[in-house]
């Protein structure tokens, strides 16, 4: 069988975009001569729609865009991810669906058992699960179909499952001599690789081909890497797409060409293509031609400026700077050599004047150290703020937050100040991982000035401040907000890995303060990059009084 797999990027809710990305894979698949050409899961409407699955007029209009699809379909066999009514009065409206189209007939669909609800997914929100499982003949060969998280538990995979049930193993059971999964599984490091293990394997063991084929593009916060396979049945990748793109590629199940890559997806520079991919598709998708970034001259501002060069073209960036009386002069030169390295527009807005004017008007006590006068040293940053916003709003830029994850954790950022903006790009990115992409960025050639690499990290809010007289060493803080975010362990298994004990406590207790979820429950949607990110994959109340105690 010859087998297109169509890895496209969709954005939520836009039918009419989505129906003409994949009509128009189809259109390539049957010049390719191709049997059967695969789309991701739920790609007409969109994987990420939310609560406009529980809207009625969802419901009513799901089916529609299949009346432009179907009749593009003579002469091959199409399986596209989509959402359909049930029909019933009770219980959820919607199943998460695989339509499969043949020679313009609707055959049927196959549908979601298996509603995953941990991390991003809230599918029993929306969802009702499949009543049955079937098998489609598709050229004489038995096709059994798998919508993401019903190919995800493998019994002789997966050490901890979440479901009893393996609806693959059942379709395995039923005489599919094809599996074909279709997939919306966003973007985290080291994913991809486990994707490809879990593949390989299952053809291995069932000794059958599959084509996993999978979401690309950025939506809101959460990014889809693509990165789609087909595998024959010794288990061998024969087809592997780019991760990051679209991609339409057609192969023979039985070519017996092995393909040389199987992506592990845990290098950095597969963090940095997830970044520029996701600065990418927010702003395009939320009709933002430019963007605009706030530039103090320190490795955070540096990193997300390069990265949106890279994503929107420096000559739609913007950087500015907004120097205070406690601002070194370097950290303004930096910013200016930042700009001229990255070919960006930069400007210079200086605050001196509007912060002692509001220090007297308010009757601050103005810092004279770190930590003296929290309200002095906020204003400023809640000035920069103003500024930044006021450009967004005048200019129709895209404000990028520039806050890392390691102070995003411990509330090291200003609500209305720092932490304004449209789109968090760092907020799932520990501070040492910003170092190593910094280094990454300048592989070639150095873009971010080494000046900014190597200074002494500090908010430059008052006088002498820096960000160690405030944090843990980052070498010391990152590997527990890692264990403790990534892996959900416990403070015992944390110690356990070789970290300090009580610097374990203390670190998750300011992770944990209600002070500092109140500002993160207020951060921009943030690109996701790990498991368990701060934002959508992460849901902490405000209002609590838990305290973690050393026993």
């Amino acid at each position: 069988m010859r087998v297109t797999i169509a890895q496209i990027n969709t954005t939520n809710g836009d039918y009419e975009g989505n129906t003409e990305r994949i009509i128009r894979a189809i259109e390539q698949a049957k010049r390719e001569k191709s049997d059967l050409v695969v789309f991701p899961e739920v790609c007409v409407q969109g994987y990420t729609s939310l609560d406009w699955f529980l809207d009625p007029d969802i419901a009513r209009s799901a089916l529609r865009p299949l009346e432009r699809i179907i009749p593009v379909t003579e002469g091959i066999t199409a399986i596209v991810g989509t959402v359909r009514p049930t029909g019933e009065s009770n219980g959820r409206k919607l199943f998460n669906s695989a339509a499969v189209i043949r020679n313009r007939e609707l055959l049927g669909f196959a549908d979601k058992t298996l509603l995953p609800e941990y991390d991003v997914f809230d599918d029993p929100r929306y969802f009702e699960p499949a009543r049955e499982r079937r098998l489609f003949e598709i050229d004489g060969t038995p096709v059994g179909i798998a919508i993401c998280e019903d190919f995800w538990n493998d019994k002789t995979f997966w050490r901890e499952r979440l479901y009893d049930e393996d609806p693959t193993d059942e379709l395995i059971r039923m005489g599919a001599r094809l599996l074909v999964a279709i997939n919306a599984s966003p973007f985290n490091k080291g994913k991809m690789g486990i994707r490809c293990a879990m593949v390989t394997h299952r053809a291995r063991l069932a000794h059958l081909p599959v084509v996993f084929v999978n979401l690309v593009g950025g939506n809101d916060g959460i990014i889809f890497d693509g990165a789609s396979l087909v595998v024959d049945q010794h288990g061998e990748t024969i087809l592997q797409a780019p991760p990051f793109e679209e991609f339409i590629g057609t192969v023979d199940l039985d070519s017996g060409v092995r393909h040389e890559r199987c992506l592990t997806g845990d290098d950095i520079e597969t963090v940095h293509q997830a970044l520029v991919l996701g600065i990418r598709d927010y702003a395009r998708k939320n009709r933002f031609e430019r963007v605009v970034i706030g530039i103090s001259g320190g490795i955070d501002s540096a990193v997300v400026a390069a990265l949106a060069c890279e994503a929107v073209g420096p000559e739609n960036v913007l950087g500015v700077m907004m120097p205070s009386p406690f601002s070194s002069r370097g950290s303004v030169e930096d910013a200016r050599e930042l700009g001229r390295r990255l070919g960006m527009e930069t400007r210079l807005h200086p605050i001196s004047e509007a912060f002692e004017v509001l220090v007297r008007e308010l009757n601050l006590k103005r810092p004279t150290r770190g930590g003296e006068s929290l309200a002095a040293e906020n204003l400023q940053s809640r000035l920069r703020g103003c500024i930044l916003m006021t450009i967004s709003n005048a200019e129709g830029r895209l404000l990028l937050s520039t806050g890392n994850k390691s102070e995003l954790a411990l509330g090291y950022c200003t609500l209305y100040g720092d932490t304004n903006g449209g789109l968090a790009v760092l907020g799932d990115v520990l501070k040492t991982e910003v170092y190593a992409l910094a280094h990454h960025i300048n592989r070639e050639r150095e873009l971010i000035p080494r000046a900014i690499i190597e200074k002494r990290p500090s908010a430059e809010l008052a006088p002498d401040q820096f960000d160690d007289q405030s944090l843990p060493p980052y070498d010391k803080l990152d590997p527990i907000l890692k264990l403790y975010f990534e892996q959900r362990a416990t403070p015992e298994e944390i110690i356990a890995a070789g970290n300090d004990a009580r610097l374990v406590y203390d670190v998750l207790n300011r992770v944990e303060s209600p002070a500092n979820e109140f500002k993160r429950r207020q951060l921009p949607p943030t690109l996701i990059i790990s498991r368990n990110a701060i934002g959508i994959g992460r849901r902490r109340p405000v209002t609590h009084r838990y305290r973690r105690v050393m026993e």
